[in-house]
């Protein structure tokens, strides 16, 4: 078996995001370990507007379903935007289908509460794609995470949390990989 590929995406597109901090972040974390290649993919990065809706730019479609595809694994930087994750995620995960098929993935996520509503929201999409999701979630607060909300200076521990959700996220990715 070739090395795993896991993506590590951004799930916000809105403007003064704070999402790039935190998956820049949790590279450094996965680089690391040295048991498989991460790649940060931004959603921002390809031109997907609202799925069926006519008449509009969809040039970056095909680009997503590549990268996607290419993947063995997945990390979500989710954020909680009233108790769920992004339009934008949401739209990003819609437009494709069997490219999710039988990966697993783990949720890093932020709000207010840690972004708790938003990975369960993000679990049961997924469940549906046949994405498998790994028990450990780190949840970063904003109070206690973020200076000023903006600036992300996430607590020692928080790294810890990260590893083990890697340590679960690396093996059911190989295992799934079997049966792709």
């Amino acid at each position: 078996m070739a090395e795993l590929n896991i993506g590590i995406i951004i799930g916000s597109t809105r403007e003064g995001r704070v999402s790039p901090q935190v998956a820049q972040w949790v590279k450094e974390i996965a680089d690391q370990r040295g048991d498989a290649n991460y790649t940060i993919i931004d959603i921002a990065d390809y031109k997907l507007p609202l799925l069926g809706e006519p008449g509009q730019d969809a040039s970056g479609a095909q680009g997503w379903s590549e990268i996607v595809a290419k993947q063995d694994g997945f990390v979500f930087i989710v954020q909680e935007y009233n108790h769920s994750i992004t339009g934008a995620l949401k739209n990003a995960l819609d437009y494709l289908r069997v490219e999710w098929n039988n990966k697993a993935a783990g949720i890093v996520s932020y709000g207010s509460v840690g972004g708790a509503r938003a990975a369960e929201h993000l679990r049961g999409i997924m469940g549906e794609l046949l994405i498998a999701d790994v028990r450990v979630h780190p949840a970063l607060s904003l109070f206690t995470d973020f200076e000023n909300g903006t600036d992300f200076k996430p607590k020692e521990v928080q790294a810890d949390s990260v590893n083990q959700m890697l340590d679960q996220l690396i093996p059911w990715s190989k295992a799934l990989y079997t049966i792709r």
